[in-house]
């Protein structure tokens, strides 16, 4: 079994910076592909950052390259998600996924999920 807990949503102003956690417990590294998802209100889940269970390969949406990194400590069971010049159609929740491999994460498709965490861009 695998939790995930997410953190570090908020409000903030255009242009401006977010570091999202998700601490997760059970064997996750190296057992799953981790990433982030994210919806907002009258669309649907959208891919947003993941990478490979081995942690080599990462990959982002078309829409957030460059200005969001995930990363993770595996000392601490941690995936982070950097958002960096921010923009009011990031807003959303955005929820931390697990799943068998990033391409299927890309697909939405994904074994475990947290209860997100809500990030507003006001302009």
């Amino acid at each position: 079994q695998v939790q995930l807990v997410e953190s570090g949503g908020g409000l903030v102003q255009a242009a401006g910076s977010l570091r999202l956690s998700c601490a997760a417990s059970g064997r996750t590294f190296g057992s799953y592909a981790m990433g982030w998802l994210r919806q907002a209100p009258t669309k649907e889940r959208e891919f947003v950052a993941g990478f490979s269970r081995s942690g080599g390969v990462t990959d982002y949406a078309p829409s957030v390259k460059g200005r969001f990194t995930i990363s993770r400590d595996n000392a601490r069971n941690t995936v982070y998600l950097q958002m960096n010049s921010l923009k009011p159609e990031d807003t959303a929740v955005y929820y931390c996924a697990a799943g068998g491999s990033l391409s299927r994460l890309r697909d939405l498709v994904y074994d475990y999920w947290g209860q997100g965490t809500q990030v507003t861009v006001s302009s």
